[in-house]
C-alpha cells in the first residue's frame, strides 16, 4: 500500500474508534452488519479521493491494496453501496464528531498537536440544490405533488377525491417566463411577475386538492396506509413546502423581499438558507455556514456546521473552549479575522487565559487600539491568519466541502465531519510517518 494509507491504516486500527458505533448497534438483535473497520476505511477513502458511493465500491473492489487497506479478504468485494448510506445517515453527526474528537485525542498522545496559535473563520457550504427562483420551486413542486397524488390513486386509494393535474399548464408557464426573460426589458419583467402570480394560484389550487386527498386516503383502512405509507409523508411534506413558497411568493409580487431566514430555497432541503458573505463571484450562496478552527500544522481542532448566517463574534470563544477542552492546553494567541472584531470577544477570550487575541476591530480605533494593532505580535499573527482562508479552500477542493452532498443541517453536519475527519487523519499520518 502507499505510505499514506500505511499510517492511516495504523492510526484508524485503535479501539476508540469503535466505541462510538457501539449505542447504534444491538449485540443480540437485527442482522449483523459489516466489519466496523470496513465501514471506517471505505469512508476515508471516499472522502480522500472524493468518490460517489457507487464508485467507490466499484473501484475497491478491484484495487488489491485498497481491498487490503478496508480489510477485506482478496477475491472479496466491497459492500453494496447503499449499506454505507444506511450507516451513514443512521449514526448521525454526533458520531462523527466523536471519531474527530477520538482522532485528535490520539494525535495528542503522538505528540504532534500543537495548541500555541490558533485561528478560525467562516465559510458557506453550499446545500446540495439547484439555484432557486420562485417560478422554478412552484412548477417543481407542483410537478412533485401532481405525481405523488397520482401514485396514490392509482392504488386505489381516495380514487374519487377531486384533484385536477396541473403539471402541464405549469410547465408551458416556466416555458413562458424562459422566452420573456430573453427580452431583458421592464415590459417583459412586468409579463414574468405577472405568469408568477398565476404559477402561484395553480400551486395553491393543487394545495388545496392535495390536502384532501391526503385527508380521505388517511381515513381508510390500515392495509392501503401501509403499503403508501411513506408516499403519504412524502405528499404531506411537498405541500407543505409548497404552501411556504407561494407564501413568499405572494410577498415578492407585493413588492417585498421575503426575510432571510425563513426563506425557503428548496423542496427537499428545508434547512438551506441564503446566505451573502461577500464573496465577489457568488455574491449570494445557499446553504450553511460553517466555522474552521486550526492550528499551525494545519489540523483541524474544531469546526461546526449551522444554518443560515449567525454572527462570527458570539461564536469563538465556544470554539476555542472546546479546543481546549479537547487538547487539554490552553493556546497562548487566538486570531480572526475582522468579522469577529468586537471587545466582548477580547474578553471572552482573556477570560480563558488565552495570553493574545489579535482580532482587528471594526470602524474606526482609538489611537490605545492602534497602537495595540500596530505591535510585532499582533501584526505576525494577523498576517498568519490569512492561511485560515487556504486551509478552507483545501476542505472545499479536496474533501467535500465545496457542496454538502446530504441534505439538511444534519446531513451537512455529517458530510462536513467526515471531510474534516479525512483531513485530519491525512494530517496527523503525515506527521507520523
Amino acid at each position: 500500500m502507499p505510505a499514506e494509507l500505511v499510517a492511516v491504516d495504523a492510526l484508524l486500527d485503535d479501539p476508540r474508534f469503535f466505541e462510538p458505533f457501539r449505542k447504534h448497534f444491538d449485540p443480540v438483535w437485527g442482522r449483523p452488519s459489516i466489519p466496523i473497520e470496513t465501514y471506517l476505511r471505505l469512508m476515508f477513502l471516499k472522502y480522500r479521493y472524493r468518490l460517489g458511493y457507487e464508485t467507490l465500491c466499484a473501484e475497491v473492489t478491484d484495487s488489491l491494496s485498497w481491498l487490503r487497506f478496508a480489510r477485506i479478504p482478496i477475491g472479496g468485494s466491497a459492500p453494496h453501496p447503499s449499506t454505507l448510506m444506511k450507516i451513514t445517515s443512521r449514526c448521525g453527526p454526533e458520531l462523527v464528531e466523536e471519531l474527530n474528537a477520538a482522532l485528535v485525542a490520539k494525535a495528542v498522545e503522538a505528540g504532534v498537536v500543537e495548541m500555541e496559535w490558533l485561528r478560525a473563520d467562516t465559510t458557506v457550504v453550499p446545500a446540495d440544490i439547484k439555484y432557486p427562483t420562485d417560478s422554478g420551486l412552484l412548477v417543481r413542486g407542483i410537478t412533485k405533488a401532481a405525481g405523488l397524488v397520482s401514485r396514490i390513486q392509482a392504488e386505489g386509494v381516495a380514487p374519487r377525491t377531486t384533484f385536477d393535474d396541473t403539471t402541464a399548464m405549469a410547465r408551458q408557464a416556466a416555458h413562458r417566463i424562459g422566452s420573456k426573460l430573453r427580452r431583458r426589458n421592464d415590459e417583459a419583467k412586468a409579463e414574468v411577475l405577472a405568469i408568477t402570480g398565476e404559477l402561484a394560484d395553480l400551486a395553491e389550487t393543487l394545495v388545496t386538492q392535495g390536502k384532501r386527498v391526503l385527508a380521505n386516503a388517511r381515513r381508510v383502512g390500515d392495509r392501503p396506509v401501509r403499503r403508501l405509507r411513506r408516499t403519504l409523508a412524502d405528499l404531506e411534506h411537498v405541500l407543505d413546502a409548497l404552501s411556504q413558497i407561494i407564501a413568499q411568493t405572494r410577498l415578492r409580487l407585493a413588492g417585498e423581499t421575503p426575510p432571510g431566514k425563513t426563506r425557503r430555497v428548496s423542496l427537499v432541503d428545508g434547512d438551506a438558507r441564503p446566505i451573502r458573505k461577500g464573496s465577489l463571484a457568488n455574491p449570494t450562496q445557499f446553504g450553511y455556514t460553517a466555522q474552521v478552527t486550526d492550528n499551525r500544522q494545519g489540523i483541524v481542532v474544531d469546526y461546526e456546521v449551522e444554518a443560515g448566517m449567525p454572527p462570527d463574534a458570539p461564536r469563538l470563544a465556544p470554539a476555542i473552549q472546546r479546543a481546549i477542552a479537547a487538547v487539554g492546553v490552553v493556546p497562548a494567541a487566538v486570531t480572526a479575522d475582522r468579522g469577529y472584531g468586537q471587545a466582548s470577544v477580547d474578553e471572552e477570550l482573556d477570560a480563558l487565559g488565552i495570553g493574545l487575541v489579535a482580532v482587528l476591530r471594526k470602524g474606526k480605533t482609538s489611537q490605545k487600539r492602534q497602537a495595540i494593532e500596530q505591535a510585532d505580535d499582533f501584526v505576525e499573527l494577523v498576517k498568519w491568519r490569512t492561511g485560515a482562508e487556504g486551509r478552507i479552500a483545501a476542505l472545499k477542493r479536496q474533501h467535500g466541502w465545496d457542496r454538502a452532498r446530504i441534505r439538511g443541517l444534519v446531513g451537512a453536519r455529517i458530510w462536513c465531519g467526515w471531510g474534516v475527519l479525512c483531513h485530519n487523519a491525512t494530517k496527523v499520518a503525515a506527521l507520523t510517518i
